[in-house]
């Protein structure tokens, strides 16, 4: 590895095999970073997608504390250096609203393991590393608007996103200088997840002022300014095309 390669920041984007945590991975490589590509499961994928972007895929379950402890550990022997993580994965379901019951004990358990454990394992497991990266490290959660707005989500789930956004705040505090810490928090993204999602995305297209869901781009774009922005730290922004003016 030349020294110029070296020199470039590292950065971690966990579920980045498609959707959200793809385009950010795709960003934050044209922008000069290696990036450590991460799935649970989609191998194939995951290798094709860091061979192409230049950098390295690791597969863990986030379910597992053990192998989410690996991933950091994979990423900085691959590179010895650890600049940027981005908690992206996540995982819902569809439960009815408005149906309480529907979620289980084990429901809540998996949401809260892998939506709220997961990174903050993550975030303590890249701590060392992200204190000592050069300009300062920095973490990026992608929550959700549905953490913010106590309505249109499973309850599970937006309590997951809710308690993800304080840590976030609660990290930054406690973290700076050293390391910033931010949310970016969209509301529905037109992802392979969400295609079906048909009564939500008939009520983007109705009631957000910007008359349509997010791309996958627009969340990478916000991610982007958010690692740009050196004095930056502790927020929770929204990037729901305005729907909370409504």
């Amino acid at each position: 590895m030349s020294s110029e390669q070296s020199e470039r920041p590292v950065a971690l984007v966990t579920g980045s095999t498609s959707g959200i945590g793809e385009a950010v991975a795709r960003r934050l490589a044209a922008d000069g970073m290696r990036v450590v590509v991460h799935s649970r499961s989609s191998t194939r994928a995951g290798e094709a997608l860091a061979t192409e972007l230049g950098g390295a895929y690791v597969r863990a379950d986030l379910e597992a504390e053990d192998e989410t402890r690996g991933l950091v550990e994979a990423a900085l022997g691959r590179y010895g250096r650890l600049d940027v993580l981005v908690n992206n994965a996540g995982v819902s379901w569809p439960i009815p609203h408005a149906d309480l019951a529907a979620a289980t004990p084990a429901d809540w358990r998996r949401l809260l393991e892998v939506n709220l454990i997961a990174p903050w394992v993550l975030c303590t497991a890249a701590l060392p590393a992200l204190r000592t990266a050069p300009g300062g490290g920095s973490i990026v959660n992608i929550t959700s608007h549905a953490g913010v707005r106590p309505k249109g989500s499973s309850v599970p789930y937006a309590a997951s996103k809710a308690a993800l956004n304080h840590v976030t705040r609660l990290l930054a505090a406690a973290l700076a200088p050293d390391v910033r810490v931010n949310a970016v928090a969209p509301g529905l993204v037109d992802t392979p997840m969400t295609r079906d999602w048909t009564q939500a995305h008939e009520l983007w297209r109705e009631r957000a002022p910007m008359r349509r869901p997010a791309r996958p781009a627009d969340v990478a774009g916000l991610v982007a300014s958010v690692l740009a922005s050196t004095y930056l730290t502790g927020e929770v922004i929204l990037l729901d095309g305005g729907l909370n003016l409504t």
